[in-house]
């Protein structure tokens, strides 16, 4: 098969304000790390050898039917409205329709400098590349809404951070690139007609049965709802919930400090930006209809009645947290083995997060380890939990399989972040090995793979990795 992308390039075609033209930045010397064949394969991605894809990944070849371009917008970032973001080290090279009717946008990250990158230099190192792709895969392994990892390559250059590190380029694909933030520019800028027209694109795109900006919000609401309550069910920290990183499709995008907790506690940090916990997991919740309140006043300008459409819009957010919680409760209840949850479970569950946290026990092995009736051995108090297990033992004996069901709810793996570390630390000594075993392995999170038991193990004392990096 010849190698081609079936590009339809739709946001190319709105007006051209909404984005800048221009190509990606050549490199060095392109040399391919990974190519998700699988990923290509749904995207109806023709084959190639690797210097072909290295070439068309790492920027220097655009691939027949590309139109790239940065996109802008805007964004609060921890709560300080920036009037002006974009693409400032990425570019969508296009769109295409994948095999099962879904437009999904292909771009690169770490390509170079664009009009939006202000004072940085449009690159991005193999650290977060790799963190990137092994994150994103996993998320969509374990079923959450996310970006996919299309390509990883190398460029031959060396970028300066704290120093020289070596240079790569992400290939993301997504529902769309339409955040909070899209919709904040334009509403801030007063530009009422690319307002309309982002409008307009962004229903026809993945809302078609929304009637009116009441009803967008609603489907975003309802998308933002069930994902937050998705990350916290897995202890994952996204670590800059900005409004230019909460898109419209629902998907998780930007995987820059993120990590999965370890020992749980509700306001654990990773972040080494987020100095005052505003993006801790426990917050992730609240900080959730914090950004739904900035779409909603971005949209007020789209209504003929603002004032009525104002108290409207407050009612719709203001009934965002208990949408949460609906979520939070029923993917709680499954990890500990209740299909049909109780208004009485969330006690239950309360009371095993608060033992979690006394215990320092670590968040998935403790969950996992309750499908197999080993829960104990992950509390210093044991009598505690035994005081806990008889209260549940009672509850899940009115379920019919609740170790299926635990077993498909808790993963056994995820991207623990001191494996990660160890992973980036061997690829920047030029093995690549430890990167494909992790895809490998965290392909099957749900699995017992007993070979695999090194990635499972919570860290050491002197292996917990204290803050996470944007790698910008």
């Amino acid at each position: 098969m010849t190698f081609a992308i079936p590009f339809d390039n739709s946001y190319a075609r709105l007006p051209d304000g909404f984005y800048t033209r221009l190509d990606a930045t050549p490199v060095t010397e392109p040399s391919l790390v990974a190519f998700n064949s699988e990923l290509a394969a749904e995207l109806g991605i023709g084959e190639a050898d690797h210097e072909t894809l290295a070439r068309i990944f790492g920027g220097n070849e655009n691939p027949e039917g590309a139109e790239p371009l940065a996109q802008l917008y805007a964004g609060h970032q921890f709560g300080t409205f920036n009037p002006q973001l974009g693409d400032g080290r990425a570019l969508l090279l296009g769109e295409v329709v994948d095999r099962s009717g879904i437009r999904r946008d292909i771009q690169l990250k770490g390509s170079g400098r664009t009009p939006y990158s202000r004072m940085g230099d449009g690159r991005a190192w193999l650290g977060p590349v790799l963190r990137e792709y092994v994150v994103s895969e996993a998320m969509n392994a374990l079923g959450v809404p996310t970006t996919r990892a299309l390509a990883a390559v190398r460029t031959g250059e060396n970028i300066l951070r704290e120093g020289p590190l070596p240079g790569a380029v992400l290939t993301r694909v997504a529902a769309s690139h339409i955040r909070v933030g899209t919709f904040q520019i334009f509403a801030a800028r007063r530009d009422y007609d690319a307002l309309r027209a982002l409008y307009d694109y962004t229903v026809a795109r993945h809302y078609p049965d929304a009637a009116d900006p009441h009803g967008l919000l609603d489907r975003v609401i309802a998308k933002q709802a069930a994902l937050v309550a998705q990350w916290m069910s897995v202890g994952f920290i996204h670590g800059v919930m900005n409004t230019d990183n909460c898109t419209l499709s629902g998907e998780t995008i930007d995987y820059g400090p993120c990590a999965f907790m370890d020992d749980y506690h509700p306001d654990r940090v990773f972040s080494s930006i987020d100095r005052m916990g505003r993006y801790a997991y426990a917050s992730q919740a609240d900080i959730i209809v914090w950004n739904m309140a900035q779409l909603a006043t971005a949209l007020v300008p789209l209504c003929e009645d603002q004032e009525a459409a104002v108290k409207r819009f407050t009612d719709q957010v203001h009934a965002m947290p208990d949408l949460i919680r609906a979520e939070w409760e029923a993917r709680f209840a499954a990890k500990i083995g209740i299909s049909e949850p109780r208004a009485e479970d969330k006690m239950l569950v309360a009371e095993l997060l608060t033992l979690m946290q006394e215990n320092q026990a670590d968040f998935t092995n403790t969950f996992r380890a309750l499908s197999r009736g080993a829960g104990r051995d992950e509390f210093t108090d044991r009598a505690a939990f035994d005081g806990w297990a008889k209260r549940w033992q009672e509850r899940i004996a009115d379920e019919t399989e609740p170790e299926a069901l635990m077993r498909r709810t808790n993963p056994a793996f995820i991207p623990r972040n001191h494996r990660i570390e160890a992973m980036i630390a061997s690829a920047v000594a030029g093995d690549d090995a430890p990167f494909h075993r992790m895809n490998a392995v965290l392909a099957r999170p749900f699995d017992d793979q007993p070979e695999a038991e090194d990635l499972a193990r919570a860290p050491l004392p002197d292996e917990v990795v204290p803050a996470t990096f944007c790698g910008t």
